[in-house]
């Protein structure tokens, strides 16, 4: 099991980074795109700007979320809970999940409902 593991990090490398050069030659290809064409303002010139730049993204998100998910990507304004990294349980502070509020047949009750219930039991002593 353990060998299996190791496999799947350096497989998982590998695909990152094919993907960062895959979205790094996207990226190249606009900027070349940019500078050698005459007009930059056409509708040609345009269209394969943004679809380079599209692509460059898709490729860029898979090894953003990666690293979002192992908590190597800092996002600004973001409060870290306690959990350590790399434990792969929420790496960012969530109010305390309640049980979900169910009627008799055991779908979820609307938000009204479940505000009208939250009072009625405030008020019962």
């Amino acid at each position: 099991m353990e060998l299996g593991v190791i496999e799947m990090k350096g497989e998982l490398r590998l695909l990152n980074l094919i993907c960062i050069v895959v979205a790094l030659v996207f990226v190249a290809l606009a900027a070349v795109n940019a500078l050698s064409s005459g007009d930059f303002l056409s509708t040609d010139n345009l269209f394969i700007t943004a679809v380079c730049l599209l692509m460059a993204l898709m490729f860029a998100a898979n090894p953003l979320l990666y690293l979002k998910s192992e908590g190597k990507l800092p996002i600004p304004f973001m409060k870290r809970s306690a959990v350590p990294a790399g434990t792969g349980v929420g790496t960012f502070a969530r109010a305390p999940a309640s049980p979900p509020l169910l009627d008799a047949r055991g779908r979820a009750v609307p938000p009204d409902v479940k505000s009208m219930m939250a009072n009625m039991k405030q008020k019962q002593p």
